[in-house]
């Protein structure tokens, strides 16, 4: 069964680069990528294929609190 969700951008939410969260949190894009690769940080996958990577500010601010915990 799948399950139909309203796509973040529909629901008025800022998707952020993996430049801007490296920017934001003042760190490289490279430390970002292996976040989200470790799966400490949810991303939305858009594009042909998934390619290109977005985090709502929603997944930033849970991954900036367990890593200050």
């Amino acid at each position: 069964m799948t399950r139909k969700t309203t796509p973040p951008a529909e629901r008025g939410e800022t998707l952020l680069t993996v430049a801007e969260l490296a920017a934001l949190d003042r760190c490289s894009e490279k430390t970002v990528r292996r976040a989200i690769a470790a799966r400490l940080l949810e991303v939305v996958r858009i594009g042909p294929g998934g390619r290109l990577v977005r985090v709502t500010r929603a997944a930033h601010e849970a991954y900036r609190g367990r890593s200050r915990s």
